[in-house]
């Protein structure tokens, strides 16, 4: 009896203290990109590393309304980092978007027109390009999907092709992660 009193109490005070961490943003994007902050990793983080990103984006959510969770992972990576104590100079990022992830990075007025609601990706990838971020968008879906320049969420860019765009960030040592 004494016994599984004591386990049960301990059980209860392990689950407590699991739920009672939560996911926070920042410091470099404050609303957007919550992650979990990990005591004493086994692998450690090299704080004094440079580290170069790009991110292939070529899916989005069927519906319209939907934040792109594989852009926000743009926002974890810098937020995740800069609260490790790897300082924001030391980070760089890129996303190249293409395929149905095309439409994520138009300017509300344009998704209003095509899609009736506001982007829901629109205040995101402002912040994005806010902390430094690159916004590629490939230019043979820009073409094939009717997405022109003037369009895009102002800073956004477009390349040649996604293709080439990746292989000219990669040449410049970023990494890539593939969505």
């Amino acid at each position: 009896m004494k016994y599984s009193f004591l386990l049960t109490i301990s059980l209860m005070a392990m689950v407590s203290l699991g739920f009672s961490q939560e996911k926070k943003a920042g410091p470099v994007l404050e609303n957007y990109g919550e992650v979990w902050t990990v005591e004493n990793p086994d692998f450690k983080t090299d704080t004094s590393a440079e580290f170069k990103l790009v991110f292939d984006i070529m899916e989005s959510p069927e519906s319209h309304t939907e934040i792109n969770k594989k852009i926000e992972t743009a926002a974890r990576f810098l937020n995740m980092h800069a609260q490790s104590g790897v300082p924001v100079s030391q980070l760089k990022a890129a996303l190249v978007l293409h395929g149905t992830a095309a439409k994520d990075i138009i300017h509300n007025e344009a998704y209003q027109a095509r899609f009736g609601t506001v982007n829901p990706n629109y205040d995101l990838v402002k912040e994005l390009l806010n902390a430094g971020v690159e916004v590629i968008l490939c230019g043979q879906s820009s073409k094939s999907r009717n997405y022109p320049k003037e369009d895009l969420i102002p800073g956004s860019k477009i390349a040649l092709s996604a293709m080439t765009a990746l292989i000219q960030l990669q040449n410049q040592g970023y990494r890539l992660i593939k969505f």
